[in-house]
């Protein structure tokens, strides 16, 4: 499978032609703070995952450590 999609790929990749078009400032502004918002909702998801439980582990310890019974 491998030996046949490399090759197609290549074909492919040299038929391209040059496409004479203009990508304005708007456009890349959007690209960038479209690229910008999905890397800082990543960073949101680990948090959300990782750090808040750690937090309640945390907090869980303190509450149980300062109730001496």
């Amino acid at each position: 499978m491998f030996r046949l999609i490399v090759p197609a790929l290549l074909t492919l990749m040299s038929l391209t032609s040059v496409a004479h078009a203009y990508i304005g400032p708007g456009a890349g502004a959007g690209t960038i703070a479209v690229v910008l918002g999905v890397l800082a909702s990543i960073a949101m998801a680990f948090a959300a995952i990782v750090w808040y439980p750690i937090k309640r582990l945390v907090r869980k310890r303190k509450v149980a450590s300062a109730d001496p019974r």
